[in-house]
């Protein structure tokens, strides 16, 4: 397989991922299968009563026209038995060589096939008393041409029929491609559409079962929403007092130091309460941004001038966009602040790209630090995951920056992928161009 073409590999790919065209295909070979059981063993049945019965009646009949053309054999009744009837004949021996003729190279295949097949077949020659040999055969001139005419007839039945078949299979089939539709908008959050049930049989009991499977889903992940809404609002205030409280407490001594301490744990406490509600509203997509006109290049100049460490730019310009400048800076902070945690003493500084390509914007940061295993990538942009040891608690955050980053991209059509960059790790973020009017 892997030395054939490539449209005999999609072919071959197509039909192995099909459930419908290996069904049709398996119709029409039990169809084929079918068929050729029952014409063989009918034939053969057939042949072998015919066989014995005709015999006796084709052997009379050939020894009368065998008669009618006398001995020594007449051209003039040869040709009249010819012209009568659908026979062919060929007549040879001392005195008379002559043989039946209406197309001369077609007469002298049928003739050379007989006598491949039929040499010394007794049933259809006679040999009369002067020595002459008479050969009698079928003319099938007159309706030479009608078997191709079945032929183009039975190839457009099959044809017929095989469309019919995948029709059925196609309209039988049909729920499976509700319940794969209906099975993805599930899996990008949308609940609100069920997946139809057409019919009231195995495929119809599925779509209603994977429909109530999504509302319980659906179910849990809103009393999930809802439960870490509350508790994060609910933890904003006693963060608030606990800061105010901290802020009285002396700054000289071992109180300062711990004052100190307790301040940034609470001050990432009020983050990680901040990046849970910001991933909420996130999660309602595109209708939870507040698009404006914005440049992005200016953007991202902004952004990389409020960072407190050394970050090198390439930004190309960019036609005006259609962007929640908000979110887009909450994405670049933690993509800028990721490539700067990341960045050990002595390499090179973090990078900042921006391109514009004929579908959208590319933004790319990259860090030039130890990178992460290849396994761990997939994993990367989810919430609170954590990849090996060279990217630790120890070094900052909670574990929601990329995945932030990640529901920006997608609340704005776009994509975040990271990738190794060898050394570092890359993170290109694309936005899609907005349609042409």
């Amino acid at each position: 397989m892997a030395d054939a073409p490539a449209w005999h590999r999609r072919v071959h790919r197509r039909f192995r991922h099909s459930l419908r065209a290996r069904i049709v295909a398996m119709f029409l070979l039990l169809a084929a299968a079918l068929a050729a059981i029952f014409f063989g063993g009918a034939q053969h049945a057939l042949s072998v009563g015919w066989r014995d019965a005709a015999k006796p009646l084709i052997a009379d009949y050939v020894d009368r026209l065998a008669e009618e053309i006398g001995s020594p054999p007449s051209r003039d009744r040869a040709r009249s038995l010819t012209e009568r009837l659908p026979l062919r004949i060929r007549i040879s021996g001392p005195e008379l060589n002559w043989q039946s003729a209406d197309d001369d190279s077609y007469e002298q295949r049928y003739w050379e096939r007989r006598d491949d097949w039929r040499l010394g077949d007794s049933l259809l020659a006679r040999t009369t008393a002067d020595g002459h040999r008479i050969e009698f055969g079928l003319n099938t001139r007159p309706w030479r041409h009608r078997p191709r005419v079945v032929g183009w007839i039975t190839l457009v039945a099959l044809l017929g029929i095989t469309w019919l078949a995948y029709a059925y299979v196609r309209r039988l089939l049909r729920p499976l491609d509700d319940i794969r539709a209906g099975a993805q908008r599930f899996g990008q959050g949308s609940f609100g559409q069920p997946i139809p049930v057409r019919r009231r049989d195995e495929l119809g009991d599925l779509a209603g079962d994977v429909n109530q499977m999504a509302s319980s889903i659906h179910g849990m992940l809103e009393a999930k929403r809802a439960l870490l809404l509350a508790i994060s609002h609910e933890l904003r205030s006693p963060i608030t007092r606990a800061r105010l409280n901290t802020e009285l407490l002396d700054e000289s001594g071992t109180t300062g130091e711990r004052r100190a301490a307790l301040l940034r744990d609470l001050q990432e406490m009020a983050g990680l309460v901040t990046d849970l509600l910001e991933s909420e509203r996130l999660g309602q997509g595109h209708a939870a941004l507040h698009l404006e006109e914005t440049d992005l290049p200016s953007l991202v100049d902004e952004v990389v001038g409020a960072q407190r460490a050394a970050i090198e730019t390439d930004l190309a310009s960019v036609a005006p966009m259609q962007l929640d400048r908000t979110r887009i800076k909450l994405l670049l902070r933690n993509l800028l602040d990721n490539a700067v945690r990341h960045t050990p003493p002595g390499a090179p500084v973090p990078t900042v790209t921006l391109r514009s390509t004929e579908l959208g914007i590319d933004l790319r940061v990259r860090d030039h630090g130890p990178g992460v295993d290849e396994a761990a990538l997939p994993h990367l942009a989810e919430a609170f995951w954590r990849p090996d040891k060279s990217r630790i608690r120890a070094t900052g955050g909670v574990g929601l920056g990329l995945y932030l980053s990640k529901l920006v991209a997608l609340a704005h059509g776009g994509r975040l992928t990271l990738r190794n960059a060898a050394p570092g790790l890359e993170a290109i973020v694309f936005l899609p161009a907005p349609p042409r009017r």
